[in-house]
């Protein structure tokens, strides 16, 4: 049996001010500036968030390579 999609109720305060700009009409040059401002926002949010990670976990250069031969993949049985 398919799982089921829950659908929102309710929309998030994001969705809510992005409907406010609704009424306006803007040039393809400005939907292209607005679509990267938004990617360039919630890129330095991940930035920040990541630079948070490695210092909590005193994540360094060896840790990345160790990561590379790590196996983390679980065995399935066929």
């Amino acid at each position: 049996m398919a799982a089921t999609q829950t659908i929102p109720t309710r929309l998030s305060n994001l969705q809510i001010e992005l409907l406010k700009l609704y009424p306006y009409s803007v040039s393809e040059n400005e939907l292209r500036d607005i679509r990267k401002m938004l990617a360039d926002y919630f890129a330095q949010k991940i930035d920040s968030e990541m630079n948070q990670l490695w210092e909590k976990n005193d994540w360094n250069d060896q840790t990345i390579e160790s990561w590379k031969s790590e196996h983390l993949r679980s065995k399935t049985s066929k």
